[in-house]
């Protein structure tokens, strides 16, 4: 990190982020300094960058309290006016403040001749909220061509509905702040066609809604982070409640249609994946996995493992079937779309919060999630899968291995029983 940073007093990008978040969540006044600091080095340095959006931006969101949503967007309206100077914070604000309020649709649908439906970057997320949105969208405006707009990962996830087109664009998560913005702005020269339609589900392509990406009377924002206030309802409820008030479908469903299918045969599978997401809380630690590998590898089925990525997560999951000593294991080290589609023909569904577990709801299938490392009560509540067949969730409260390992082979046999 260069001199600038230092000079701008965020010699630390991490412990600057956090300071502002705790000073957030107490509801007390943040320091400008301290936040122009930040916004400097994660310009171009993708180590702040990850501090002001995982740390500062994630833990804001991930509380999933109404009074956060207003700090975020006023917090966020000062980085993006610093940034980029076509915009002032006040209008960015009070450009946010009318379009997260919910509307219904006004006029004729057919006249409506494109609509995009922004990605929500991670990939249970594009499961869980964007597909219904998605649904809905094929189904209010039939004879308009439909986008997911995002990256090929998360189209791959419907490539294989006819009705779907793909508008690529690249956000990297690991990018810096000049990279981040520079998308939502690229956004807008996509969207200014006449019979043009634009719905945000709290994308981070607009900075959570914050960015102009179109004229205001063509853009529908679901503003996901303060609506169902203190219920409990899953994402995917409130999503299909905001779509039947916004759009008039009542009945949207989370779905996968990847269009690359590898079939599993007629044997019974378990799909398995130990995945967190580049989130260490939400894992349990050893020796869960390699005795949870074991016990399903008891069971009269194919242990089918996603490996993720590589890197790290493909050597401990690796690690985990050797320590397991169980030999009627197969991994995958291809597409997530494709495993999704695996999870679809699996009879079971074991793994942690992830997008894994999202795809098994959208599937019906059975499925038992190991959720842990949630800042909040709200936050287990909102991500919790949601779908048409039985689901387990395994809260966990305590991370001690055995513990969390009887209570999650407890629920597998209260779901399939042996």
């Amino acid at each position: 990190m260069g001199d600038t940073c230092n000079r701008r007093g965020a010699e630390d990008p991490e412990a600057a982020a956090r300071a502002l978040l705790v000073a957030s969540i107490r509801g007390a006044p943040w320091s400008a300094e301290m936040l122009a600091g930040l916004v400097q080095c994660a310009l171009d340095d993708p180590e702040a960058s990850r501090a002001l959006f995982g740390v500062l931006a994630e833990g804001l969101s991930d509380l999933f309290e109404p009074r956060l949503t207003e700090v975020y967007a006023a917090l966020f309206s000062e980085v993006i006016a610093s940034v980029l100077p076509q915009f002032t914070a006040g209008e960015l604000l009070a450009r946010y403040q009318r379009v997260r309020q919910p509307r219904r649709l006004r006029g004729e649908a057919g006249r409506v001749q494109n609509v995009f439906v922004l990605s929500r970057v991670t990939l249970g997320a594009d499961i869980a909220v964007t597909s219904l949105v998605l649904e809905a969208a094929k189904r209010r405006f039939p004879g308009a061509q439909v986008f997911l707009v995002g990256g090929k990962k998360n189209w791959e996830l419907f490539a294989g509905d006819p009705k779907i087109r793909h508008l690529p664009v690249a956000y990297g998560r690991g990018g810096t702040l000049r990279e981040r913005l520079a998308v939502g702005l690229r956004l807008g020269t996509e969207f200014g066609q006449a019979g043009s339609l634009v719905i945000d589900p709290d994308s981070r392509l607009t900075q959570l809604g914050l960015l102009p990406v179109c004229p205001e009377p063509a853009y529908y924002f679901f503003e996901s982070r303060s609506h169902g206030g203190a219920g409990d309802e899953s994402l995917a409820e409130l999503t299909r409640g905001w779509l039947r008030d916004t759009f008039g479908i009542p009945d949207a469903q989370p779905y996968i249609a990847p269009a690359e299918r590898v079939d599993l045969g007629a044997g019974a599978v378990i799909a398995v994946s130990l995945g967190v997401g580049d989130n260490p809380a939400k894992r349990i630690p050893d020796p869960f996995e390699q005795e949870l590998l074991r016990a399903l590898a008891r069971r009269p089925a194919v242990i089918l493992v996603d490996t993720g990525p590589g890197g790290e997560e493909a050597g401990r999951v690796k690690a985990a079937i050797a320590r397991s000593g169980a030999r009627d294991v197969r991994t995958w080290e291809g597409s997530f779309a494709a495993f999704a589609g695996m999870i679809a023909q699996s009879r079971l569904y074991v793994g942690y919060d992830s997008a894994g577990q999202h795809a098994a709801a959208a599937c019906g299938v059975p499925l038992v999630t190991v959720f842990a490392g949630f800042p909040s009560r709200r936050m287990l509540a909102r991500w919790r899968p949601t779908g048409p067949g039985p689901i387990e969730v395994v809260r966990v409260d305590d991370p001690d291995p055995a513990r969390v390992l009887t209570q999650t082979l407890e629920a597998i046999d209260r779901l399939v029983p042996r």
